[in-house]
């Protein structure tokens, strides 16, 4: 008792009333990334990119051919590699860079998607990237705007991604992540 005297009773009150970090979890990270539940609604529109749906994307690959798309939808990591849980599809011709899109990477994926953005748009910042995952799902908006953090400045993101494609009858494709290599 004389113990609980000398803390006082705030203290004790607000550590008793504190909620638990797994009760509450934190939607955004200090830079402004999405941190938590990523299968969502999202806005309808990012501040760095621009917003595409499924007819704009259409139209955006018949103009520019040199467009990447690039899926930063989830797989496990375990022990060093990859591990091919489920079949995972997406659009054609584009570059899985796996957990990219999560709101906080270390730094071993951070250098995964900056080292493959370079090499993807060979090193041009304004190379057309269009970024996506599936609908209501957060981590296609991460991407582009650490992508735009990074300096890249021809942005989209297809929000509704795998989802939407899929439902305009578009065919998808077998994917596998892009390798992470460490030196």
């Amino acid at each position: 008792m004389q113990f609980c005297q000398g803390l006082g009773l705030t203290v004790i009150a607000s550590l008793f009333m504190a909620a638990p970090s797994w009760a509450t979890p934190e939607l955004f990270t200090a830079e402004g990334y999405r941190a938590s539940h990523y299968r969502s609604p999202t806005p309808p529109s990012s501040e760095v990119a621009i917003t595409l749906d499924t007819p704009a994307l259409q139209q955006l690959l018949k103009q520019q051919a040199q467009v990447q798309l690039i899926d930063v939808y989830r797989r496990q990591w375990l022990h060093g590699q990859f591990i091919e849980d489920q079949i995972h599809q997406n659009l054609p011709g584009s570059h899985w860079l796996a957990n990219t899109g999560d709101g906080e990477l270390s730094a071993i994926w951070q250098d995964y998607f900056a080292d493959n953005l370079s090499r993807l748009s060979q090193g041009n910042k304004a190379w057309p990237l269009v970024f996506y995952c599936r609908s209501d799902c957060w981590l296609g908006w991460n991407a582009v705007k650490r992508a735009h953090a990074l300096g890249y400045s021809q942005l989209y993101w297809y929000r509704d991604g795998i989802d939407a494609w899929q439902q305009a009858g578009l065919p998808l494709v077998t994917a596998q992540p892009e390798p992470l290599t460490r030196d």
